[in-house]
């Protein structure tokens, strides 16, 4: 019962005109987002942090929540019609879902798509709803010590996670703990790496760090790009309901999908990207029935399971932020960048202390994903006009955007410079291939860990073995080195390697 109410208080906050209008205006950018290639949902919540400034703080956190989930959607279209994969997510829909448009089955692999992702997400919202008010009460019973053990189970899952090297990804997490440190500190007063420059002083700014490496970092790799043709077909979307057939197909698929999706969403660092990989790799195992198309030519089962995939993930991300206030991928850290801006503490206190704006969001997602099925296949057209808008017109925009966006968080001409400096360091990073995500996920736990470790030894004395000593905090620690363990074992490591480059 006390689910029902809680549900209908949500929905009477998002059924308000205001709430509805920024529902939509963040599905359809998230639509936007998804369908332009090299610009993905961190880089535009980044850039648009500093304008949810004067909206309200439920309307700020529905519109940037629409945006995760609505690129989702948008990389599927384009991904099927063009053979170009909008968001980083999409990757694998292009597989199968071109070779179907190509086909003459675009009408279907469309359909695959947006049912797969619709399911998946209501799934996604169903669960949240669900276990978000126990994970809460558990929440209550973390003291410092525990919350600096999950933190720390939090940044080795992102490590474990991230694609690539190892090493790479332990780095970005050590300098965004670095970076973390800059500022004053918060016991003593003292100014800690400033150099004398009194603006670091302050610290160096989340938004600004993040609008540099994701907005900047991603135009300028862009940029130094050729331009090439894009090819773009010409496919007359008709025939957009499955066959029987293909029903039968794809709907075990999504039910795979979603639940592989719902799972990996929690993990720290996990993300929409690594569970679409995932599903199609699961649906290649599945014993194909005779006379079924095979994969890498236009199997539906390939287009269904990964949306779906994909889709669960970034609903469920919402569980540990919602619950622990943990982000567990780098755009989950830019909500919670959201909720400081507007004084919000995030944490398992949010259900209680705001009821309107947790119950809210949660309710946001099921009409956000109605939304979103609704408008997706109507806009096919528009989305294929605006990709031959040429590079050179759409970036200057968005550069004065981001100048613009980062000045008026401090009206500091500091903050542009660290934009600026940001940028150079980002495209670095992806010349070097390496993911900035980790860099982020420290940025924002490092001074959450510190206070949280200081907090812990001042009550225990100066005892380490606090740590160890209380249930919770040693079980979190065990599970934190059974990781590496499994991770580090030669086998895995090797696994591991041959998965991310398939």
């Amino acid at each position: 019962m006390d689910l029902i109410a809680n549900l209908s208080l949500g929905f009477g906050v998002a059924f308000t005109p205001v709430n509805l209008t920024y529902a939509l205006v963040g599905c359809l950018l998230g639509t936007l987002i998804g369908v332009l290639p090299g610009i993905g949902p961190a880089a535009t919540i980044a850039m648009l942090l500093p304008a949810t400034y004067a909206l309200p703080p439920v309307s700020a956190l529905i519109m940037l929540a629409g945006i995760y989930y609505g690129s989702q959607y948008g990389g599927s279209t384009t991904a099927i019609l063009v053979n170009l994969p909008g968001e980083s997510s999409s990757v694998v829909t292009v597989i199968d879902g071109y070779q179907m448009a190509k086909k003459g089955r675009a009408g279907q692999a469309l359909s695959a798509a947006g049912i797969g992702s619709f399911f998946a997400g209501c799934v996604g919202t169903v669960l949240i709803a669900a276990f978000a008010p126990p994970l809460t009460e558990l929440a209550f019973k973390f003291g410092p010590a525990e919350y600096f053990s999950l933190m720390t189970l939090g940044l080795i899952g992102a490590v474990v996670l991230a694609s690539g090297s190892l090493l790479k990804a332990v780095g970005m997490i050590f300098l965004g703990l670095l970076i973390g440190l800059v500022g004053t500190d918060v016991n003593s007063g003292v100014a800690r790496y400033s150099f004398d420059v009194p603006e670091l002083t302050d610290g160096i700014g989340f938004v600004a760090i993040a609008m540099g490496i994701f907005g900047y970092g991603e135009i300028i790799s862009n940029l130094a790009q050729r331009e090439v043709e894009r090819e773009v077909i010409s496919i007359k979307v008709e025939g957009m309901y499955p066959t029987k057939q293909d029903w039968k197909d794809m709907t075990p698929a999504i039910l795979r999908g979603t639940l592989l999706g719902c799972v990996l969403g929690i993990l720290p660092g996990a993300g929409a990207t690594l569970a679409a990989f995932a599903a199609y790799t699961i649906e290649k195992k599945v014993k194909a029935r005779p006379g079924e198309v095979p994969f890498g030519q236009g199997n539906i089962r390939g287009v269904a399971g990964p949306e779906a995939a994909n889709n669960s993930a970034a609903q469920t991300a919402f569980i540990p932020l919602l619950t622990l206030g943990i982000p567990s991928t780098v755009t989950m850290a830019l909500m919670i960048g959201a909720m400081t801006i507007h004084n919000i503490q995030p944490g398992p206190q949010v259900m209680t202390s705001n009821p309107e704006l947790f119950w809210g969001l949660i309710a946001s997602m099921w009409i956000g994903n109605a939304m979103l099925i609704i408008l997706n296949l109507p806009l096919i057209g528009m989305w294929i006009k605006l990709l031959k808008v040429p590079y050179h017109f759409l970036y200057p925009s968005i550069v004065l955007f981001c100048a613009i966006g980062v000045y008026s968080t401090n009206n500091n001409t500091w903050d542009i410079w660290v934009v600026g400096v940001f940028g150079i360091i980002g495209y670095v990073f992806n010349k070097l291939r390496v993911e900035p995500a980790p860099l982020l996920l420290g940025l924002i736990l490092g001074p959450m860990m510190e206070e949280n470790l200081r907090r812990a030894l001042l009550l225990s004395r100066g005892d380490w073995s606090t740590f160890i000593t209380r249930p919770l905090s040693a079980g979190l620690l065990v599970v934190c080195v059974f990781m590496l363990l499994v991770v580090l074992l030669p086998a895995v490591k090797k696994k591991r390697e041959e998965a991310f480059v398939e």
